[in-house]
Protein backbone atom coordinates (compact mmCIF):
# COMPACT_ATOMS: atom_id res chain seq x y z
CA UNK A 1 0.00 0.00 0.00
CA UNK A 2 1.44 3.41 -0.91
CA UNK A 3 2.54 5.81 1.78
CA UNK A 4 0.32 8.88 2.22
CA UNK A 5 3.44 10.99 1.65
CA UNK A 6 3.45 9.71 -1.93
CA UNK A 7 -0.26 10.22 -2.56
CA UNK A 8 -0.16 13.78 -4.02
CA UNK A 9 2.16 12.63 -6.84
CA UNK A 10 0.14 9.48 -7.41
CA UNK A 11 -3.11 11.44 -7.50
CA UNK A 12 -1.71 13.91 -10.02
CA UNK A 13 -0.78 11.03 -12.28
CA UNK A 14 -4.11 9.30 -11.79
CA UNK A 15 -6.11 12.45 -12.46
CA UNK A 16 -4.60 12.79 -15.94
CA UNK A 17 -6.38 9.69 -17.07
CA UNK A 18 -9.38 9.57 -14.75
CA UNK A 19 -11.80 11.16 -17.20
CA UNK A 20 -10.91 8.73 -19.97
CA UNK A 21 -12.38 5.27 -20.43
CA UNK A 22 -11.48 2.53 -17.95
CA UNK A 23 -8.26 0.59 -18.68
CA UNK A 24 -8.45 -1.57 -21.80
CA UNK A 25 -8.10 -5.31 -21.99
CA UNK A 26 -4.47 -5.10 -23.11
CA UNK A 27 -3.45 -3.96 -19.62
CA UNK A 28 -2.05 -6.57 -17.24
CA UNK A 29 -3.24 -6.61 -13.63
CA UNK A 30 -5.45 -3.55 -14.14
CA UNK A 31 -7.32 -4.69 -17.27
CA UNK A 32 -10.99 -3.79 -17.40
CA UNK A 33 -12.23 -6.80 -19.32
CA UNK A 34 -12.46 -9.42 -16.58
CA UNK A 35 -12.32 -13.11 -17.28
CA UNK A 36 -15.15 -15.25 -15.89
CA UNK A 37 -15.10 -16.08 -12.21
CA UNK A 38 -14.43 -19.66 -11.36
CA UNK A 39 -18.00 -20.73 -10.69
CA UNK A 40 -19.39 -17.27 -11.57
CA UNK A 41 -20.85 -15.93 -14.80
CA UNK A 42 -18.67 -13.52 -16.75
CA UNK A 43 -19.73 -9.91 -16.39
CA UNK A 44 -18.60 -6.54 -17.65
CA UNK A 45 -19.49 -3.39 -15.72
CA UNK A 46 -20.85 -0.60 -17.92
CA UNK A 47 -18.38 2.22 -18.40
CA UNK A 48 -19.14 5.23 -16.23
CA UNK A 49 -18.65 8.59 -17.89
CA UNK A 50 -18.90 10.89 -14.87
CA UNK A 51 -15.56 12.40 -14.00
CA UNK A 52 -16.08 12.30 -10.24
CA UNK A 53 -16.75 8.55 -10.28
CA UNK A 54 -13.71 7.93 -12.46
CA UNK A 55 -11.60 10.00 -10.06
CA UNK A 56 -12.90 7.99 -7.11
CA UNK A 57 -12.06 4.78 -8.95
CA UNK A 58 -8.53 6.07 -9.55
CA UNK A 59 -8.11 6.99 -5.89
CA UNK A 60 -9.54 3.61 -4.91
CA UNK A 61 -6.92 1.82 -7.00
CA UNK A 62 -4.23 3.77 -5.14
CA UNK A 63 -5.74 3.29 -1.69
CA UNK A 64 -6.61 -0.39 -2.09
CA UNK A 65 -3.85 -1.58 -4.41
CA UNK A 66 -6.11 -3.08 -7.10
CA UNK A 67 -7.97 -1.80 -10.15
CA UNK A 68 -11.54 -0.92 -9.20
CA UNK A 69 -13.03 -1.73 -12.60
CA UNK A 70 -11.88 -5.34 -12.41
CA UNK A 71 -12.69 -5.90 -8.74
CA UNK A 72 -15.99 -6.30 -6.89
CA UNK A 73 -16.60 -4.38 -3.66
CA UNK A 74 -19.64 -5.10 -1.48
CA UNK A 75 -20.93 -3.46 1.70
CA UNK A 76 -23.51 -5.51 3.60
CA UNK A 77 -25.37 -4.21 6.64
CA UNK A 78 -26.07 -6.85 9.28
CA UNK A 79 -28.01 -6.99 12.53
CA UNK A 80 -24.79 -6.87 14.54
CA UNK A 81 -22.74 -4.63 12.21
CA UNK A 82 -21.72 -5.35 8.67
CA UNK A 83 -19.50 -7.12 6.17
CA UNK A 84 -17.22 -5.61 3.54
CA UNK A 85 -15.79 -7.80 0.78
CA UNK A 86 -13.30 -7.02 -1.96
CA UNK A 87 -12.49 -9.62 -4.62
CA UNK A 88 -10.74 -9.76 -7.95
CA UNK A 89 -12.96 -10.59 -10.91
CA UNK A 90 -10.40 -13.08 -12.25
CA UNK A 91 -7.43 -15.12 -11.07
CA UNK A 92 -4.79 -12.65 -9.88
CA UNK A 93 -2.55 -13.78 -7.04
CA UNK A 94 -0.78 -10.42 -6.70
CA UNK A 95 -4.12 -8.60 -6.62
CA UNK A 96 -5.51 -10.99 -4.00
CA UNK A 97 -2.44 -10.43 -1.82
CA UNK A 98 -2.89 -6.65 -2.18
CA UNK A 99 -6.57 -6.90 -1.19
CA UNK A 100 -5.85 -8.95 1.93
CA UNK A 101 -3.04 -6.62 2.98
CA UNK A 102 -5.36 -3.63 2.44
CA UNK A 103 -8.12 -5.16 4.56
CA UNK A 104 -5.71 -5.97 7.38
CA UNK A 105 -4.40 -2.42 7.24
CA UNK A 106 -7.80 -0.72 7.36
CA UNK A 107 -9.04 -3.10 10.08
CA UNK A 108 -6.19 -1.94 12.31
CA UNK A 109 -6.72 1.69 11.30
CA UNK A 110 -10.50 1.61 11.90
CA UNK A 111 -9.98 -0.03 15.29
CA UNK A 112 -7.74 2.92 16.18
CA UNK A 113 -10.35 5.42 14.95
CA UNK A 114 -8.43 6.25 11.76
CA UNK A 115 -10.68 6.55 8.68
CA UNK A 116 -8.19 8.42 6.50
CA UNK A 117 -8.31 5.80 3.72
CA UNK A 118 -12.07 6.02 2.99
CA UNK A 119 -11.83 9.82 3.33
CA UNK A 120 -9.05 9.78 0.74
CA UNK A 121 -10.90 7.45 -1.65
CA UNK A 122 -14.09 9.55 -1.49
CA UNK A 123 -12.32 12.93 -1.22
CA UNK A 124 -14.71 13.75 1.62
CA UNK A 125 -15.60 12.84 5.17
CA UNK A 126 -17.63 9.62 5.29
CA UNK A 127 -20.94 9.44 7.21
CA UNK A 128 -20.80 7.37 10.37
CA UNK A 129 -17.05 7.62 10.89
CA UNK A 130 -17.08 10.31 13.62
CA UNK A 131 -19.26 8.09 15.82
CA UNK A 132 -17.32 4.97 14.84
CA UNK A 133 -14.18 6.82 15.97
CA UNK A 134 -15.71 7.97 19.26
CA UNK A 135 -17.07 4.49 20.04
CA UNK A 136 -14.18 2.50 18.61
CA UNK A 137 -13.72 0.55 21.85
CA UNK A 138 -17.20 -0.93 21.29
CA UNK A 139 -16.59 -2.10 17.71
CA UNK A 140 -14.70 -5.18 16.57
CA UNK A 141 -13.02 -5.64 13.17
CA UNK A 142 -12.06 -9.10 11.89
CA UNK A 143 -10.44 -9.93 8.55
CA UNK A 144 -10.65 -13.30 6.80
CA UNK A 145 -9.57 -14.54 3.36
CA UNK A 146 -12.21 -15.51 0.83
CA UNK A 147 -11.90 -16.75 -2.75
CA UNK A 148 -9.96 -14.19 -4.85
CA UNK A 149 -9.99 -11.63 -2.02
CA UNK A 150 -10.97 -11.00 1.54
CA UNK A 151 -13.69 -9.86 3.90
CA UNK A 152 -13.84 -7.44 6.82
CA UNK A 153 -16.45 -8.23 9.47
CA UNK A 154 -17.58 -5.33 11.66
CA UNK A 155 -19.49 -6.20 14.83
CA UNK A 156 -20.84 -4.33 17.82
CA UNK A 157 -23.43 -4.68 20.58
CA UNK A 158 -23.72 -0.90 20.97
CA UNK A 159 -26.86 0.54 19.32
CA UNK A 160 -25.31 3.96 18.60
CA UNK A 161 -22.24 2.40 17.02
CA UNK A 162 -24.46 0.04 15.02
CA UNK A 163 -26.43 2.93 13.53
CA UNK A 164 -23.17 4.64 12.57
CA UNK A 165 -21.83 1.46 10.96
CA UNK A 166 -25.00 1.14 8.89
CA UNK A 167 -24.70 4.77 7.74
CA UNK A 168 -21.08 4.14 6.80
CA UNK A 169 -21.97 1.05 4.77
CA UNK A 170 -25.00 2.67 3.10
CA UNK A 171 -22.82 5.55 1.93
CA UNK A 172 -20.24 3.13 0.55
CA UNK A 173 -22.88 1.15 -1.32
CA UNK A 174 -24.19 4.32 -2.93
CA UNK A 175 -20.83 5.85 -3.80
CA UNK A 176 -19.27 2.63 -5.13
CA UNK A 177 -22.54 1.73 -6.92
CA UNK A 178 -22.16 -1.77 -5.55
CA UNK A 179 -25.88 -2.60 -5.36
CA UNK A 180 -26.52 -4.74 -8.48
CA UNK A 181 -30.19 -3.68 -8.53
CA UNK A 182 -29.42 0.04 -8.55
CA UNK A 183 -29.04 2.51 -11.38
CA UNK A 184 -25.54 3.67 -12.27
CA UNK A 185 -26.11 6.55 -9.85
CA UNK A 186 -28.07 5.15 -6.95
CA UNK A 187 -30.32 7.49 -4.95
CA UNK A 188 -29.28 8.49 -1.47
CA UNK A 189 -30.26 6.04 1.26
CA UNK A 190 -31.91 7.15 4.51
CA UNK A 191 -29.43 8.93 6.75
CA UNK A 192 -26.91 9.40 3.92
CA UNK A 193 -26.69 12.96 2.57
CA UNK A 194 -26.81 13.25 -1.21
CA UNK A 195 -24.05 15.29 -2.81
CA UNK A 196 -23.69 16.96 -6.17
CA UNK A 197 -20.72 15.47 -8.06
CA UNK A 198 -19.48 18.98 -8.82
CA UNK A 199 -19.33 19.80 -5.10
CA UNK A 200 -16.74 17.16 -4.26
CA UNK A 201 -13.46 18.24 -2.78
CA UNK A 202 -10.49 18.05 -5.17
CA UNK A 203 -8.10 15.10 -4.82
CA UNK A 204 -5.40 15.45 -2.16
CA UNK A 205 -4.06 13.96 1.01
CA UNK A 206 -6.85 13.06 3.46
CA UNK A 207 -5.44 15.40 6.08
CA UNK A 208 -5.91 18.34 3.70
CA UNK A 209 -9.70 17.97 3.49
CA UNK A 210 -11.31 20.56 5.79
CA UNK A 211 -14.49 18.48 5.99
CA UNK A 212 -12.59 15.54 7.43
CA UNK A 213 -11.06 17.58 10.22
CA UNK A 214 -14.37 19.24 10.98
CA UNK A 215 -16.20 15.92 11.12
CA UNK A 216 -13.63 14.34 13.38
CA UNK A 217 -13.62 17.36 15.67
CA UNK A 218 -17.39 17.11 16.06
CA UNK A 219 -17.40 13.38 16.90
CA UNK A 220 -19.91 12.50 19.57
CA UNK A 221 -18.44 11.85 23.00
CA UNK A 222 -19.12 8.67 24.90
CA UNK A 223 -21.97 9.03 27.41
Amino acid sequence: MPRFADLPLLIAAAALGCASSPPNASDSTTASDPSPHAGHASHQRPADTTQSFAMMQSRGAIGMGVDQYTSTHTFESRADGGRITLIRDREDSAGVDAIRAHLRSIAAAFAAGDFATPAFVHADSVPGTPVMTARRARIRYDVAPIERGGELLITTSDSTALEAIHRFLAYQRREHRSDPTSESRAPAEPGVPARDDAARAPPGRPSTFPAVGAAMASAESLP
